[in-house]
């Protein structure tokens, strides 16, 4: 016996509905099907199910080819991550494509692009040189790119197109998106916040000169964003704060100059899902707007492999 005065409720009288009536949201025409040997990349992305990421990986190789039927841009915004996994060769294959009309980077990205066309390596081990305070003092990339970035100002250009212009007779340039996206005539725009970058501590860093070029970048990006009107894509990977910051910023100012900006597609490539591409990129923008905004959680350097050969395996 209970000592409690209060007893559980008594479920008697609780009223039920049949399956029938009630439904349900997940139905077995759904279900993934089992993958059929030698049914390539085409029959792996039809056996997907028709649920959450599978439904929407298949919705976002369906936009992107629709934009570049269309002529529509497609806007690529990345974080360095996306470069030092060694992604570049995927990016600008996708760019010969006419799956990729612009990149925007972070500064992070450039660095990474920009060391790997000068020397073919990357990514310091961070851990093994903070202690003497020799982390980001590399003088081949503090010099190099800072003098790009102030012929870039001096010249009227921005600091993507600065820093490709200079990469395409680098070692490593066929690895370059930066040198690669020059050579084509695809706009890269790099956006940079003072101090998260090495060559910003570089004695060669000229203030006025990276502000001046990153803030020419901004301007271009906008550009840009406003061309995603009825029918475009912009990709945010592997850039959890910088990027959609500057995003949810260039909508706001296409907008604000009377530019239409409605029924885009967004995704948010990442291998986790944090807050600002979330609601920057996946939700604000289509607020009374229209379009659609995704979700997709993986490694970039599995996911994005995936996606271009499922957007050329789509090109039959």
């Amino acid at each position: 016996m209970s000592k409690y005065k209060i007893q559980p409720i008594d479920f008697a009288g609780l009223k039920t509905i049949p399956l029938a009536a009630r439904g349900g949201k997940v139905r077995v025409e759904d279900f993934a099907a089992s993958y059929a040997q030698g049914s390539g990349l085409r029959g792996w992305l039809n056996s997907l199910p028709k649920i959450l990421a599978g439904e929407s990986f298949r919705a976002v190789v369906d936009a992107l080819g629709k934009a570049r039927a269309a002529g529509k841009p497609i806007i690529w915004g990345m974080g360095g991550h996306v470069i030092k996994c060694g992604l570049a060769p995927v990016l600008i294959d996708l760019m010969t494509r006419r799956y990729a009309t612009a990149f925007a980077m972070n500064g992070s990205a450039a660095i990474h692009d920009f060391e790997i066309a000068l020397a073919g390596h990357t990514s310091e081990d961070v851990e093994a040189v903070l202690p003497d305070g020799s982390f980001g003092a590399a003088e081949e990339t503090g010099r190099e790119m800072n003098q790009a970035v102030i012929c870039g100002a001096r010249d009227g250009i921005g600091a993507g197109e600065a820093l490709g212009r200079v990469l395409v007779k680098a070692p490593h340039a066929q690895k370059s998106l930066l040198a690669a996206a020059y050579e084509s005539g695809t706009p890269v725009t790099v956006h940079v916040a003072v101090g998260t970058d090495t060559p910003h501590t570089h004695p060669a860093v000229d203030p006025a000169a990276v502000g001046r070029a990153t803030h020419h970048d901004f301007r271009l990006f906008c550009s840009l964003i406003a061309g995603l009107n009825e029918g475009g894509v912009y990709l945010n990977v592997g850039s959890a704060v910088v990027m959609p910051e500057v995003f949810l910023k260039a909508v706001s100012a296409v907008r604000n100059l009377g530019n239409p900006l409605t029924n885009f597609t967004t995704v948010n490539l990442d291998f986790l899902q944090h807050y600002r591409p979330r609601v920057n990129v996946v939700e604000r923008p289509h607020a009374r707007s229209g379009g659609r905004g995704y979700s997709i959680t993986g490694h970039h350097e599995l996911m994005l492999p995936l996606l271009a050969a499922a957007l050329i395996e789509n090109e039959r």
